[in-house]
């Protein structure tokens, strides 16, 4: 519905965005938890023999990603970030870094809407 009304146009988008923040942290946890999910196939089983070796490459792939994750956190740059994507070899690093890059966006977008607010009040 259309509305005239300034106040309800502002309360409507804003209800709008904290529901797309919403749905990106809900997508970022669906991420990690698919991220850090062990595997249950049966070629792990099939392939006992390679298993001490298969884990020791999945545990050193885990803690990369970990310290990938960490890394990510600190930059504060979309171009930056957007760098680093295009470096990335590994879906997996790609999958942090494209999920770095939307919270960053999303950040963005919130403090601009803030800063309008303010210089909207005064």
């Amino acid at each position: 519905e259309a509305t005239l009304d300034l106040a309800e146009r502002r309360r409507i988008r804003s209800a709008i965005r904290e529901l797309q923040r919403q749905e990106l942290e809900r997508d970022e946890e669906t991420l990690a938890s698919k991220r850090f999910r062990p595997e249950r196939s049966s070629h792990r089983q099939d392939n006992k023999e390679n298993w001490p070796q298969s884990r020791r490459l999945e545990e050193e792939q885990q803690a990369a990603l970990a310290a990938l994750s960490e890394q990510l956190e600190a930059i504060t740059s979309v171009e930056e970030l957007t760098k680093l994507l295009r470096a990335a070899g590994e879906y997996e690093e790609r999958k942090l870094i494209r999920a770095a890059i939307r919270k960053l966006r999303a950040e963005e977008i919130e403090a601009a809407t803030l800063a309008g607010k303010v210089q909207s009040s005064q």
